[in-house]
């Protein structure tokens, strides 16, 4: 029985050795995709190295709208009422305060070019007339 391994073993090499798929062969190959795969791939990259410049801070350029400002006595309390106002009206936007001496203000979203950010002020407008878009840095979008 044991000779009969080594003899089985060097015939089942022998018929691998004869396979096509074991030759080597000089081909091409043709990809075809669409262009837009290259362009989300070439953004994805920008946007990984921009958080490879600084791993800390997950944020990249974008824009927001800004829907409260204001200095001054109680403006803190005011911004933080403003913020929670928004986020009941609208809990799927995200709201941020933040202070720049010496003033506090509120902003909305966190769009990635500036049409998104129109489409939304247009649709909060009767609530919020005197908010307007601006460039700001923006959280890191989440990829599902």
């Amino acid at each position: 029985m044991m000779t009969r391994i080594p003899i089985i073993i060097a015939i089942v090499l022998a018929l691998n050795m004869n396979l096509p798929g074991q030759q080597s062969r000089e081909g091409r190959l043709e990809v075809y995709q669409e262009s837009l795969v290259d362009s989300v791939l070439y953004h994805y990259e920008q946007l990984r190295l921009k958080l490879l410049d600084n791993p800390d801070h997950n944020a990249i350029p974008g824009f927001r709208i800004q829907i409260f400002f204001d200095s001054g006595l109680h403006s803190s309390d005011r911004a933080w009422q403003a913020k929670e106002q928004f986020s009941k009206k609208y809990p799927e936007v995200q709201a941020y305060v933040s202070w720049k001496s010496p003033n506090y203000r509120v902003r909305v979203g966190d769009f990635k070019n500036r049409l998104e950010a129109e489409k939304f002020l247009q649709r909060i407008m009767n609530d919020y007339p005197n908010g307007w878009v601006i460039r700001d840095e923006i959280n890191f979008p989440i990829i599902n």
